[in-house]
């Protein structure tokens, strides 16, 4: 845990550097689309996951996400899968972060399927809400990195970010 919270300092305080001017991080018409890797699962796996969002509004994105872990024999065939609706709200202009960054939190409502366990046969499938908190940093005007904290296969999903 300790080591999480140096690494999400320092990613921080890298993220919130920035002197060269980009293009405003987040606006309204955005497309944004994630590829993600998820770690901090409690299984021991990565994760693998993605997720769209249309830019609505100049503070408001939505679309969806989908996060899959795979399990293995040990914890029953096949694997978690998550798919979700989800929405933000981009925060970097209420507080007045870099051209570079975009930070933001969100709702998701979606889906869990689990097939069951090699040990009980018992499955969890069924409708979920959470939430989730991130930033992505624009390393171009259209090419970024990505980390978010919250539901899904992982504690922590880093990865790359597009924006068209």
């Amino acid at each position: 845990m300790k080591k999480l919270l140096t690494f999400s300092f320092l990613l921080a305080l890298l993220l919130t550097a920035s002197s060269k001017s980009f293009s405003q991080a987040y606006k309204q018409g955005d497309n944004l689309l994630n590829g993600t890797i998820g770690i901090g699962n409690g299984f021991g796996n990565l994760a693998i996951g993605g997720s769209f969002e249309h830019g609505f509004t100049e503070t408001i994105s939505a679309g969806g996400s989908f996060d899959y872990l795979g399990l293995g024999s040990v914890y029953g065939s096949g694997g978690l899968l998550y798919i979700a609706a989800r929405g933000s709200f981009h925060a970097g202009e209420l507080l007045k972060a870099s051209d570079k960054l975009d930070p933001y939190a969100g709702l998701g409502l979606g889906y869990v399927s689990w097939p069951g366990t090699a040990f009980s046969g018992y499955g969890a499938s069924g409708l979920f809400f959470g939430g989730h908190v991130g930033a992505r940093y624009w390393f171009a005007d259209n090419l970024g990195g990505v980390a978010e904290l919250g539901f899904g296969t992982a504690n922590l999903k880093l990865g790359v970010t597009l924006k068209f």
